[in-house]
């Protein structure tokens, strides 16, 4: 995999990008009690769905890795974990942004999905430091896999209970889509937009591979050239 062999895919994610925002904004029609602000739906929640997505992903990969034992399996774990919590820090912006204009104040704690994601995004903030904190790099591995499987569990099981929650102040997208209240110009307008932050993420799950096994060919070739013992190897997965 080259950065000329990626090109392709990060086209289609600008067009993908382009296209569907441009929907939303010119396109989709404004809501009747929020106005322009709930525009912010067609970023905030594809965020919110394709971060979670990408949680579980990374427990995926982290069985594989203790089945197998593969170093890449453990790469693509660390990677898709790493881009889904960037995605989570954005969804945590942007749903803010939209709480503040819609409830008039920045955070709700008596919203379940809201507290609910924030534990889920402050549980995946220690994956980094157990990684860490383990200088073996099998060990290390074996961990991280194993709290991948665990954490990648409780994602789906916690979204599961929060749908059961008696409050409905957080809007219930999935169930207006399946229940036929989505206006047909929004639902294809979210879904373009879903698509193209799904598209996003698998682009920089790509681009994070290709820099991490790089990495892990530049290092390989410096202990070749200079000696096992030039550059200590504590982690096996390069940091960024």
């Amino acid at each position: 995999m080259t950065v000329r062999a990626l090109r392709p895919l990060t086209i289609l994610t600008v067009i993908l990008l382009a296209v569907g925002f441009g929907m939303a904004f010119f396109y989709a029609p404004l809501d009747v009690d929020q106005g322009f602000r709930q525009k912010i739906f067609y970023l905030h929640v594809p965020l919110g769905i394709v971060g979670l997505c990408g949680f579980v992903l990374g427990g995926i990969h982290g069985l594989i890795n203790l089945r197998t034992g593969s170093p890449e399996s453990d790469l693509r774990s660390y990677v898709t974990i790493h881009i889904a919590q960037i995605f989570s820090v954005m969804v945590l912006i942007t749903g803010s942004i939209w709480g503040r204009t819609a409830w008039g104040h920045w955070w709700s704690w008596n919203e379940p999905f809201l507290v609910s994601f924030l534990i889920v995004f402050l549980m995946y903030c220690t994956y980094q430091p157990l990684r860490l904190s383990i200088d073996d790099p099998r060990r290390q591995a074996r961990a991280a896999s194993v709290f991948a499987v665990v954490a990648g569990v409780f994602v789906p099981i916690n979204f599961a209970v929060v749908r059961l929650a008696a409050q409905q102040l957080h809007p219930r997208t999935l169930n207006s889509a399946a229940e036929g209240d989505m206006p047909g110009s929004v639902l294809l307008t979210f879904l373009l937009c879903f698509l193209a932050i799904a598209v996003l993420y698998a682009t920089m799950v790509r681009y994070e591979l290709l820099s991490k096994s790089t990495t892990f060919r530049l290092r390989a070739l410096e202990r070749r050239v200079g000696g096992d013992d030039l550059i200590p190897r504590r982690s096996s997965v390069p940091q960024a």
